[in-house]
């Protein structure tokens, strides 16, 4: 079927991405964390496959001050850096669209300046699927409630869904993201 090999591909294709930028970084030791939807899809598949939903792009957390070591690092495993209409990338030779290209955010800093809050600082990663860093739910439940777009609030209910947003979690948000996650969790 059509649909199935595609989904495929597109699922190989993915994974191979995010093991050669995460084995640049490691070569290169620059800190790093999985965040966005495929990192939601990690934690959220462990605890049920069936309720993960997969994305179509990997997100990165780094550190500014890296990002001359990065774009160095990411060149032998076909990657170019690309910053281009104010988004930081790694565009992957194999794949040149923008779309699928690995976004770099920078932690400590807003990705939109109306945002509420900036990137989480590096907290202690979970580690996945082949040694990869990710970004703990706390870090990527914040992120989410600060991003706050439709497919923030299907993230926050898919992590919902399987009991990762624990109470520890919510209560240690601050007012506004709380406020936030009470009205994504109210729309169920």
């Amino acid at each position: 079927m059509i649909s199935e090999t595609a989904y495929d591909e597109h699922v190989e294709q993915l994974f191979d991405v995010l093991a050669r930028v995460t084995g640049a970084f490691r070569e290169a030791g620059i800190e790093y964390r999985l965040v966005g939807g495929l990192a939601i899809f990690l934690h959220v598949s462990e605890r049920d496959p069936m309720a993960a939903r997969l994305t179509r792009d990997i997100d990165m957390a780094v550190d500014r001050s890296d990002l001359f070591r990065i774009a160095e690092a990411v060149e032998p495993f076909g990657f170019k850096y690309r910053h281009t209409a104010g988004v930081d990338m790694l565009v992957d030779a194999r794949n040149p669209k923008a779309r699928s290209a690995v976004h770099l955010l920078f932690v400590r800093e807003k990705v939109r300046s109306q945002d509420p809050a900036a990137i989480p600082d590096f907290s202690p990663a979970v580690t996945a699927r082949a040694g990869t860093l990710l970004a703990p739910v706390a870090d990527l439940v914040r992120m989410k409630l600060i991003s706050f777009r439709f497919k923030d609030k299907a993230h926050i209910k898919d992590m919902q869904g399987v009991g990762l947003i624990t109470p520890d979690i919510e209560a240690s948000l601050p007012e506004e993201l709380r406020m936030r996650l009470a009205e994504v969790l109210a729309g169920e």
